[in-house]
This record gives C-alpha cells, sequence and structure tokens, in this order.
C-alpha cells in the first residue's frame, strides 16, 4: 500500500510556492497525497508575521498530531525558525528542519515505489516562481526579516528554466513571487531586467501569462512600469502595492520607507503610463498610537488611489517587534470597528472598479467551473462549459457585478 503524505501551508505567497516544492519532492519520492486522515508524513510550512498567524500555526501543528497519530510532522518556515523548541515540544513525532534540510530529506524514493507522479497537483492553474527570499527592510511590525534574514536573489538562468518548464507543461498564470520582490538584484540585473529577459526567453504564447505579486511602493520604477506597459498584458496589468497606512505619521512609526504623498506620486505614475491597472493593497488598522485622524487619512488615501481590493489587517501584536513594546495599543473594540469600515469601503471601491471595466475586454483564467480571474485580479462568473485551465478573452458585462452587489 503507497504511503500517503499532507502538506499544511500557512502564510505568504512565497510559503505556498515552497510548499509546492515539498509536495513535489514527496510525490517524486513515491508518496500519494492523503485523502484526510492518517498520513504517514505531514508537512507544515508555517508563519509568523503576526502573534494571530503564530497561533495558527501552533493549532496547526497540533492538528497535524491529533489527525495522523502515526505520521513523522515535519515543522518548518518562520515560526519553526525563531521558535524551534516550542514545537519540538510538542510530541517526539515532530521534527523541526529548515526548507533547505527538508527538502533533501524528502527527495529519497520510498522502497518498491514504481515511477515518480506528477510534480504539480492536475488543477493547479496559477502556479508561483520564487525568485528572492529574505527581506533587508525592518518594519516596526515585523520579524520575517529576522527569521528569513537578508534579501537574496535567484539567478536569471534559473527562473527562465522554471517558467519555461511550466508553459511547456500547459499552466495559464505563472506569478513571480519573493519576501521583497521588488529588492530582485544579479549580478546588477534588477526586477526590470529579469522581466525583460523573461519576456524574450519564455514561449509565453497566448495561451500563458506572467503575474507579479506584492511590490514594496518605493521598489515601483519608472523603468519597470514601462516594461509592464510594453509587455501587452502578457504581464498582468495588476500590481499589490502595500500600503498599509495613509497617514505619514505612522508610516515612520511602522519604519516604512515612503510617506503619504510619495505613494500617491507612485500611484499617479502607474495610472498615467498603466491606464487600465488594476491596484490591490494592504492596510493595517490600529497600529499602535493611531489616532482617528491618522485612519482618516487612510479612508481618503485608499479612496484617492483608486483600490480594487483592500487586505484589511486589524494590528496583531506580535512579540519580538518594537511595535509590540509600546504602551499606546489601540484598544481591540477601535481595531474592530475601524476595520468594519475599511472593509466596507473596500467593497465599494471594488465595485466601482469593476463598474469601469464593463464593456472592456479581459483576459481570464479560468480557475475553476463557472469562475475565472481576469487580468485586473477580479474573481468573475464565467460559462461552465468553459474547461479549467483556459485562458482566454472575455468582455467585462453586467452580470459580473453580481458577486459584489
Amino acid at each position: 500500500m503507497p504511503r500517503t503524505f499532507e502538506v499544511v501551508n500557512l502564510g505568504c505567497k512565497v510559503n505556498r510556492v515552497e510548499s509546492d516544492r515539498f509536495e513535489a519532492a514527496l510525490r517524486t519520492s513515491g508518496f500519494q497525497g492523503s485523502e484526510g486522515h492518517g498520513a504517514d508524513v505531514v508537512v507544515v510550512n508555517t508563519c509568523t508575521v503576526t502573534g494571530e498567524a503564530e497561533k495558527k500555526t501552533r493549532k496547526a501543528v497540533r492538528r497535524a498530531l491529533r489527525r495522523n497519530p502515526q505520521a513523522i510532522v515535519y515543522v518548518t518556515g518562520c515560526a519553526a525558525a525563531l521558535d524551534a523548541a516550542t514545537y519540538q515540544a510538542m510530541d517526539g513525532r515532530v521534527r523541526v528542519l529548515g526548507k533547505p534540510e527538508l527538502l533533501e530529506e524528502l527527495q529519497h524514493p520510498v522502497e518498491g515505489c514504481s515511477a515518480p507522479q506528477a510534480a504539480l497537483p492536475a488543477d493547479r492553474v496559477r502556479v508561483g516562481v520564487k525568485v528572492q527570499d529574505g527581506c533587508s527592510n525592518a518594519c516596526t511590525y515585523c520579524i520575517v526579516h529576522v527569521a528569513r534574514g537578508p534579501a537574496r536573489s535567484v539567478a536569471p538562468d534559473g527562473v527562465i528554466a522554471q517558467c519555461c518548464s511550466l508553459v511547456e507543461e500547459g499552466v495559464p498564470e505563472v506569478v513571480l513571487t519573493g519576501i521583497n520582490l521588488g529588492a530582485y538584484e544579479w549580478e546588477g540585473m534588477g526586477l526590470s531586467g529579469l522581466l525583460e529577459r523573461l519576456l524574450e526567453e519564455v514561449p509565453w504564447g497566448t495561451s500563458s501569462r506572467m503575474r507579479l505579486s506584492s511590490l514594496e511602493p518605493q521598489d515601483v520604477t519608472e523603468g519597470l512600469v514601462k516594461v509592464i506597459a510594453r509587455s501587452q498584458g502578457l504581464i498582468c496589468r495588476h500590481l499589490h502595492l502595500p500600503l498599509q497606512s495613509g497617514s505619514s505619521r505612522m508610516l515612520h512609526q511602522m519604519g516604512r520607507r515612503y510617506d503619504a504623498p510619495a505613494f500617491a506620486a507612485t500611484v499617479e505614475l502607474l495610472r498615467g503610463l498603466l491606464p487600465t491597472l488594476s491596484l490591490t493593497t494592504d492596510v493595517i488598522v490600529g497600529f499602535p498610537g493611531e489616532t482617528e485622524e491618522d485612519f482618516q487619512a487612510t479612508l481618503s488615501l485608499c479612496e484617492q488611489a483608486a483600490f480594487s481590493k483592500i487586505h484589511v489587517f486589524p494590528y496583531s501584536l506580535r512579540a519580538g517587534t518594537p511595535a509590540a513594546k509600546r504602551p499606546d495599543q489601540i484598544p481591540f473594540a477601535v481595531k474592530q470597528e475601524r476595520a468594519r469600515i475599511l472593509r466596507s469601503l473596500s467593497g465599494e471601491l471594488r465595485r466601482l472598479d469593476l463598474i469601469r471595466r464593463l464593456g472592456s475586454r479581459e483576459r481570464v483564467v479560468i480557475e475553476q467551473e463557472a469562475q475565472g480571474r481576469t487580468e485586473s485580479y477580479h474573481e468573475v462568473p464565467v460559462s461552465p462549459e468553459l474547461p479549467v485551465g483556459v485562458l482566454l478573452e472575455v468582455e467585462m458585462v453586467p452580470r459580473m457585478l453580481e458577486c459584489h452587489l
């Protein structure tokens, strides 16, 4: 009987890419995906970006131990890197390993197993390629730069080879990811140079495209935007640009490397060169010391930027960060109310962005039956007759607004 595995992924898109590699290694080694309980091997790829994320991580490891009583449970990732002892103490079946060590350990075929299985699940239509890891910033609410170390990049030849392989396998959307993607640098080549090589050397055709994951505002240059514009949709005209706060005072206290006017100027540059661009963002509400005036500044800048979606995060205290030591923590009820107001604004801005797109045409990846993802990163209803994994051009019509009313 074949041995089985489960990979539990928590956190960011980079974690998702790394979890895909663990799964590919296990499948290649002869393991099969578990249907639920009773796996022989479980990998928990952890997150520690906030205190709440760390709680979810501990809960996920305990659940894995409980649901899989015979399994070896590998714990890896940011939370494990910072506090290996906590997870090791949970059970004798837990093994805490760094990601390179874990990948090497998983790449050993099970005795008696036949040919390797497919590296990726058949239903994955958006696949990430990690081009950068680590972060050399030090935002005062974040500890990821400690867990992952300083910024470092992947050689462009390796990135190009991965993208070529995915396109040849028929993957319709390749997502370039990194902990700080805009910090990509290899022997003097920045992100815009990498994108130019990818556009030239990968056989994208009409059935595949590339998307960028999150970019820090200070890393958006005119040269980068012009490369995206020249690609005419081969690089999706959508960017995720974390704002975190619309108050320059708060941004300074967060340790962010821009102020509110600089962010607004970046948005103006983007809109000028990419008129059809869709912008999504992250915002933290209730950061220590945030006043009502600071919060109103955030609402104002979000409206000015015309985001198509806002990921709202009530500030979650993360032990070991400067912000966690501050005495001016915001009451829970205030954070929740500000989050509610901002989420309501997000819903309205998303609806308005869709309305602006009515009558235009966008390329859409069919992600699951009757649902697609537009270039502008909207989930839209599509004909159930369209096969999953197809990339095609559709007209943006009023019925696509139904799930946003």
